[in-house]
Parts: structure tokens; C-alpha cells; sequence
């Protein structure tokens, strides 16, 4: 009854490691096709705001893999002055000023340290809630250990670098923007727990979620993991984007990485994906999308 659990939990820290080299650190992004706009939903294009944002964005594989094509989308719709940091096998206590050595993010690299001195308006926080106990910071705790253990300290994490980045920015303390997960086929509830973390985080600090891991999820099936979605208008209209245009679909993940949304393998190099991953680019969009209606509002 408990093999497949096990099987999955054994796939996913193969999966992050995978993805995951605590020697690394950001990398100039690779060569890559020249992407445009796409998700599931249809909704308009931001407005670009009249004063262009700074944004930084910080996360694990997920931001490493998306960072370049946020970059594009925010620069493009928005003219934003963009950052990023992402360290790949990370999760909220990396950031964290007071780690030591516990922590995959290097002390310049922390979230208050940047934002002291970048002064950013934006801070987009993705992460996938690095429930596998893989980075030092988390003291070895995981979900399938003990869940109540797990959601009090991440809950204690996001409030703790909420407070961090506050005190950072001061007067001009920057808006931050939690990135919503899409689905996780092996522990499902654990996800929608994480994303309601972010939403009561979000409420509490005056803050904003972006809301990506819809744009990856099947219409009426928020938490359910889907390899496929149906190819959108933007995707009909840009064959490279309709993966599967024969079946009308389009792939969000290889078939041996139900976690990541880059289609070429992940390596034992963390870098921004260097292939068109319809994916990805659903989530950037609708991260951009949040912060043009934050800033313009």
C-alpha cells in the first residue's frame, strides 16, 4: 500500500538533487529561442505602469529554470529594471539573514541584502516548499516525517523573511509577490497547504500572490498533476509552443520530471532552461501580469 509513496519520495529527492548544486550560483543565461506570450487562461496583457518596477526575483529550481524568460516578459510588458538570484535545491530559510552555514544562498545573496542594496520594488519569492529535507537550513525536517512539524516552520520562515525584507527596504519597503505552486502528484495537499501559507502570508504583510500554479493546472482541477494541457490560443497560433499539435496539447514536463516545466533535462549545472517550455512561460506571464496590476495600482 505504502510502495508507490515511497518510490515517489525517493523520485523527488532524485529530482532535486538532480537539479541542485549547492556550489553554484546564478549563471549568465544560455542562448535560447526567442520566446512570446502564452497560458492557459486567456487574460490581457499588463499595461506597462508609468514608473518602469525593479523587481527581484528569488526561488529554487523553479525560479533558476524561469529566470530568463520572467526576465523577457517583465522588461518587455513593463520596461522593469530586473534581478535575479535563484539557487537551485533552496527554500524560504536559504534567504534568511542569520543562517550561517546552514544555507545553500551565499550572505550576499540573502534576500535583505539584496534588497538593501538594490532597492527593489518587487520581490517575487517561488518556491516549491522543499519538503525532502534537502538544503541544511531546515534541520532535517520534511513532510513526510511530521507535516505539523513542517507547515509550523515554514509558516515561521515566511513570516520571519517577510519581516527581513520589510526591514531592508524601510520607507520604501518593497512589495513582495509569493509565486503559487502548481500541483505535486506525489503529495498533492501538501501544495494547496503551501500555497494557502503564501495567501495568508500575502493577506497578513499587505503583500501579493501571483498565482502560476494555475496557469499549469487543468481547468477545475487545481491540485490535480497534469503532464499535458490543451494548447491555448497563443500556443495554436505558435506551433513551437503546441508540443503535440496533432492531439492539441502541449507538454509542461519531460516524462522523467513531473516537478520542473523546462523540456530539456535538468543538470548537474543549474541554469536557465535553454529551450521553449510552454510551461515556464505560462507561470512568467502571470507573474508579470501581478506585478503590472500591483504597480499600477
Amino acid at each position: 500500500m505504502r510502495k508507490p509513496w515511497i518510490v515517489g519520495l525517493v523520485l523527488a529527492g532524485v529530482l532535486l538533487g538532480a537539479c541542485s548544486d549547492p556550489e553554484s550560483g546564478p549563471e549568465a543565461a544560455p542562448p535560447s529561442p526567442a520566446v512570446g506570450t502564452t497560458h492557459q487562461r486567456a487574460a490581457a496583457s499588463p499595461s506597462a505602469p508609468a514608473k518602469a518596477p525593479k523587481v527581484l526575483y528569488l526561488g529554487d529550481s523553479l525560479a533558476m529554470e524561469a529566470q530568463k524568460v520572467l526576465g523577457q516578459e517583465l522588461r518587455r510588458d513593463l520596461r522593469a529594471d530586473y534581478t535575479s538570484r535563484p539557487y537551485s535545491g533552496t527554500t524560504v530559510c536559504d534567504y534568511l539573514e542569520g543562517t550561517g552555514a546552514k544555507s545553500l544562498v551565499p550572505d550576499g545573496d540573502k534576500a535583505a541584502a539584496l534588497v538593501r542594496s538594490l532597492h527593489p520594488d518587487f520581490v517575487v519569492l517561488q518556491f516549491w516548499g522543499n519538503a525532502w529535507g534537502y538544503t541544511w537550513c531546515m534541520d532535517g525536517i520534511t513532510h513526510a516525517d511530521d507535516p505539523t512539524t513542517y507547515f509550523k516552520r515554514y509558516r515561521a520562515d515566511m513570516a520571519r523573511l517577510t519581516e527581513q525584507i520589510a526591514a531592508a527596504g524601510g520607507a520604501a519597503r518593497p512589495r513582495i509577490v509569493w509565486v503559487a505552486q502548481g500541483p505535486d502528484p506525489i503529495t498533492p495537499d501538501r501544495v494547496r497547504r503551501v500555497n494557502e501559507l503564501y495567501e495568508q502570508q500575502a493577506a497578513a504583510s499587505g503583500d501579493v500572490v501571483a498565482d502560476a500554479g494555475a496557469r499549469v493546472s487543468a481547468a477545475g482541477a487545481r491540485y490535480t498533476w497534469t503532464q499535458y494541457l490543451p494548447c491555448d490560443a497563443y500556443e495554436h497560433e505558435h506551433p513551437a509552443y503546441c508540443t503535440q499539435p496533432g492531439r492539441d496539447r502541449t507538454a509542461l514536463h519531460l516524462d522523467r520530471d513531473y516537478l520542473h516545466f523546462c523540456l530539456a533535462p535538468t543538470t548537474s549545472t543549474p541554469k536557465p532552461c535553454p529551450v521553449r517550455s510552454p510551461g515556464i512561460l505560462r507561470i512568467a506571464r502571470e507573474i508579470t501580469r501581478v506585478i503590472g496590476r500591483a504597480a499600477a495600482g
